[in-house]
């Protein structure tokens, strides 16, 4: 089977994991829990630290579910995450959607929350999802998608922050844009019965502006994406500075206003 080329470009730098741990199924799966029942085998890919991954698991109490992700450093938080909660029904490992170590026809849900941006074959890892889950059963994807984000009040900085984002991410071989591929992309894995949805993140009052230009402004200095910038001659380090600076400016904006818009896709296996 094919192994993922590409490369992830946020890292897990503590500005990226200040996102990630933010994440819950009702901010990030919305539109898959009312397909989940509490005997459910769930698979969740890309589950960094396991805050998505523990809230399945809170929803399927007499079932069981697996995280996987490809970095093995993030696994010991999301194995933290689950055991401070008290759940027994989860457990983690290392796995590549495009290879997934998994029977055919094993779980009753395939989720994925951001990852088929980051991987160099989306197609090829829509065909594992579907083939390790049982007839009946539920591939649930969601994607970001950047082009999409929008902003008030305008800011050349943050226009320059997403056409940097979207080349690096590309350069790195995903596809940023990924929220309005995902049926498409669905289709083409042999995917039928496929369900396409939205969502989105809003960032409006001071302390979600705070968090959330915070977190940017802190991860476009210091985390792996910075030195993939730098380091792929995307931008200089004084740009990317500029950048930072952007996203402090635009949070202390009192009329300040962020929406990232999400692909989503809820595809039901034939039985």
């Amino acid at each position: 089977m094919p192994k993922d080329t590409a490369v992830y470009t946020h890292g897990h730098h503590e500005s990226v994991l200040r996102s990630h741990t933010w994440r819950t199924a009702a901010n990030s799966a919305a539109y898959l829990l009312d397909s989940l029942r509490p005997h459910m085998r769930i698979l969740d890919i890309g589950c960094g630290p396991g805050t998505i991954t523990a809230d399945l698991a809170e929803l399927v109490p007499d079932g069981h579910v697996t995280g996987v992700d490809r970095a093995s450093g993030v696994l010991e938080q999301a194995r933290a995450t689950a055991a401070a909660r008290g759940l027994a029904n989860v457990d983690f490992a290392v796995g590549d959607v495009h290879a997934l170590e998994y029977p055919d026809d094993t779980f009753c849900v395939v989720h994925a929350h951001q990852v088929l941006q980051h991987v160099g074959d989306p197609v090829q890892a829509l065909r594992e999802m579907h083939r390790v889950t049982r007839p009946g059963g539920f591939i649930a994807v969601r994607d970001a998608d950047y082009a999409a984000m929008t902003w008030y009040p305008a800011s050349e900085g943050l226009d320059d922050w997403l056409d940097l984002y979207r080349r690096v991410a590309r350069a790195n071989g995903g596809e940023p844009d990924a929220g309005r591929r995902l049926r498409s992309w669905a289709l083409r894995a042999g995917l039928e019965d496929v369900r396409a949805t939205s969502g989105t993140w809003t960032f409006a009052t001071p302390q979600e502006r705070a968090w959330w230009s915070g977190l940017w402004a802190d991860r476009t200095l210091a985390s792996a994406y910075a030195d993939r910038v730098t380091g792929g001659d995307h931008a200089t380090a004084e740009q990317l500075a500029a950048v930072s600076r952007a996203w402090r400016e635009w949070g202390r904006h009192e009329d300040g206003w962020f929406s990232v818009l999400h692909g989503e896709i809820l595809c039901r296996k034939d039985a």
